[in-house]
């Protein structure tokens, strides 16, 4: 079996190429093109997107999109929007530390996974793929990359309006269903004359037209508003030469970045880009990191189900590969210190024990697995015992045995959050009296 475990070099050899890619495409798009409209193919998106956000008004499509994206009354319940899972206040992430969100018609049904953050990384999301190599025998050795992009932690989207749409019809989520259904609730919304003002009056007369306009509109206003992806943290502000990182952050940084320690910024890149963009801390790329089930999800009461990621049960068209199983998508780090659910299961609340697990996996596993019948550690228990052997176990630091010693001890971890908290938005350096820059602490979401 092929396994893509993260094997270093391919990893950023991969990342350097989409990378490179979106910028080549960028450069044909047409001068009189804005960013916006580049933007609505996340694989063109120019450089210059990534710049400081600018403060300019957002287009008619995109500000009936912000209506849309915060009206609950779309939603059977009539109490979830898309801003219910995705507060704008907690960086478009989830607003409670819940394992997963409740929805559906009564708002009583559990989801499968944690909400993802929708911040940063919108823009900037590279279309799914998988770049192999041209030989059979190197896609049989660790050197095969794993694959990367699309929305999602599966990344079975290729476009916002795409993925805009799967929760409108999810039954846990706002459960409605059918486009009918979504497109007579749009008919008597508040900004339904707006709607029509936007995509002409007679929009409503065909209702896949009027939900792929609304979907579209949402897309406009996730990429044109610059909240998705301000750049405001202490990190934007170090990396611009107007803060200092503390002792602590400063190591906390280097034990992130070195590659036989945490290791971390070899998924997690925090290295400015060519065109001197700031980094988003991730590649876009999948990997198995064999997170512990999670007992707080309903759904695993049920012994037989898994969720395995790219190979479903969510994702159905890459099932039969089961080289994809246990993959799932490498998140942004940007506000990550905000969160209060880690990982796509949502089985930690802390960023400290999600760092724990993370050096401690291998180290110390019966802190993190459950035990079978005769007592042994069930090591990777949230996959079938088939797909396994996907789990990286090649790559700093889940390269260690039961026993030995971590990567990290307990101030190295306190060293590692204080420099992730410098990636929280929101920051304000403040002068001195005397001219000399202080550094304060980033102000609170309201």
């Amino acid at each position: 079996m092929t396994v893509f475990h993260a094997c270093l070099a391919a990893r950023r050899a991969v990342t350097t190429a989409l990378a490179a890619g979106a910028t080549a495409l960028a450069a044909f798009v047409a001068p009189g093109i804005g960013a916006a409209q580049a933007q609505s193919h996340p694989a063109v998106s120019p450089a210059s997107a990534v710049a400081a956000p600018v403060a300019t008004p957002l287009s008619d499509a995109a500000a009936l999109g912000k209506l849309i994206f915060n009206d609950p009354s779309l939603s059977a319940s009539g109490r979830m929007s898309c801003a219910s899972c995705h507060s704008a206040a907690h960086a478009y992430g989830p607003p409670n530390g819940l394992a997963a969100q409740f929805g559906g018609p009564d708002l009583r049904t559990q989801g499968t996974r944690a909400v993802p953050t929708l911040g940063y990384v919108l823009n900037r999301t590279p279309v799914w793929t998988h770049v192999q190599a041209a030989s059979v025998f190197e896609r049989l050795t660790d050197a095969d990359s794993p694959p990367a992009g699309g929305f999602t932690w599966d990344g079975r989207f290729n476009s916002l309006h795409d993925q805009a749409l799967f929760p409108l019809f999810s039954a846990n989520e706002m459960a409605n269903r059918d486009p009918a259904d979504v497109a007579a609730k749009l008919a008597r919304a508040p900004y339904a004359g707006r709607f029509k003002q936007v995509f002409g009056e007679t929009i409503f007369a065909s209702k896949d037209a009027a939900l792929r306009q609304a979907m579209m509109a949402v897309e406009r206003y996730e990429l044109e508003e610059p909240s998705f992806h301000p750049y405001t943290s202490k990190f934007d502000a170090y990396l611009d030469g107007k803060a200092e990182l503390t002792a602590s952050e400063m190591r906390g940084k280097r034990l992130f970045d070195d590659p036989n320690s945490g290791n971390c910024a070899s998924c997690h890149i925090d290295q400015v880009g060519a065109n001197g963009a700031h980094p988003l801390f991730t590649d876009f790329q999948f990997e198995a990191l064999g997170v512990p089930r999670n007992p707080a999800l309903r759904a695993n009461r049920d012994p037989n189900y898994y969720d395995e990621g790219l190979c479903g049960p969510v994702r159905t068209d890459k099932a039969s590969n089961k080289t994809y199983c246990g993959l799932f998508k490498t998140p942004t780090l940007r506000n990550a210190a905000t969160r209060q659910v880690f990982f796509h299961n949502g089985r930690f609340h802390t960023l400290r024990d999600a760092l724990r697990f993370y050096v401690e996996r291998d180290t110390a596993p019966q802190k993190w697995y459950s035990k079978d019948a005769r007592g042994h550690v069930v090591k990777f228990d949230d996959l079938p015992a088939a797909v396994r052997d996907n789990v990286d176990t090649v790559d700093e630091p889940l390269t260690r045995k039961a026993g030995g010693k971590p990567a990290w001890n307990a101030r190295d971890i306190d060293d590692v959050i204080a420099f992730l908290k410098t990636l929280d938005d929101g920051y304000q350096p403040r002068p001195s009296v005397a001219g000399v820059m202080k550094v304060s602490a980033p102000a609170r979401r309201p």
